[in-house]
């Protein structure tokens, strides 16, 4: 298992941009695959991106594609998700997820999750 700090999140007008970070425990993170997922009132945990092992893969919900970008620093434990052109329907609690696997596109297969960060987006 693997400890997930997310941070960043925030209020935002749509169109703006917000960068969130999410800080991984231990001395294995480069072994992981990592992810965001985001979860809005009301509504099942959906899949947002997700990163391999050496960053070099990606995979992007539809939703998301061309305006957010994900990145992973192996030497800082660190994923970051950087979300241009925010909607106000990215509104949600956005988790980082760990995993051994890539990707991983189902929340109830993920391996460990963060606590999560709220992003609002208002119209």
């Amino acid at each position: 298992q693997v400890r997930l700090v997310e941070s960043g999140g925030g209020l935002v007008q749509a169109g703006g941009s917000l960068r969130l970070s999410c800080a991984a425990s231990g001395r294995t993170f480069s072994t992981y695959a990592m992810g965001w997922f985001r979860q809005a009132p009301g509504k099942e945990r959906e899949f947002v991106v997700a990163i391999s092992w050496s960053g070099y893969d990606t995979y992007y919900a539809d939703s998301v594609k061309g305006r957010f970008t994900i990145s992973r620093d192996n030497a800082k434990n660190t994923v970051y998700l950087q979300m241009n052109s925010l909607k106000p329907e990215d509104t949600a609690v956005y988790y980082c997820a760990a995993d051994g696997r890539f990707p991983v596109v189902t929340a109830s297969a993920v391996g460990s999750w963060g606590q999560g960060t709220q992003v609002t987006v208002s119209s």
